[in-house]
């Protein structure tokens, strides 16, 4: 299966970091208060995250290094690796890609959809989806929150 993300949205991936790299780089403005919101759910899913205040420049900067297009950009960007985390993902699909690691230069929430992990409760009138980065480029959808 070319996606293999697209399970976790069904329920089949399980989650958990088991066997999975942990270690995460989050590089964010240091006045972030929905950031450090993201990173706090992280960790609280087993993930190591060590919070790398940056300024604009050298925030827009990493994105770049790390292949993340512009259409997909949001508040803060994390590194597992080299494999890019862009925005409020939820752990479920970072622990997915990382168990099944596709081939794609990231994973990305676009933007700051209310009801993503750090932006709060997601309620009936909220969705976002999330979509691999691949070649530079946004791929496809490999989740929608809520399901659709």
């Amino acid at each position: 299966m070319k996606y293999p993300l697209i399970l976790a949205a069904f329920g089949i991936v399980t989650a958990g970091t088991a066997g999975a790299e942990t270690a995460m780089t989050v590089f964010k403005d240091p006045n972030c208060g929905c950031c450090a919101a993201w990173a706090d759910e992280m960790s609280k899913a087993g993930f190591e995250v060590t919070i790398r205040n940056l300024d604009y420049d050298a925030l827009i900067a990493r994105k770049a290094e790390a292949g993340i297009p512009e259409e997909a950009y949001a508040c803060h960007t994390a590194m597992i690796g080299d494999f890019a985390i862009e925005g409020h993902v939820p752990a479920a699909e970072i622990e997915a890609v990382m168990a099944e690691r596709p081939e794609a230069d990231g994973i990305a929430v676009p933007g700051m959809p209310m009801g993503s992990p750090g932006m709060g409760e997601l309620t009936g009138d909220m969705s976002f989806d999330v979509m691999l980065i691949e070649n530079g480029e946004i791929g496809p959808v490999v989740a929608s929150y809520p399901p659709r």
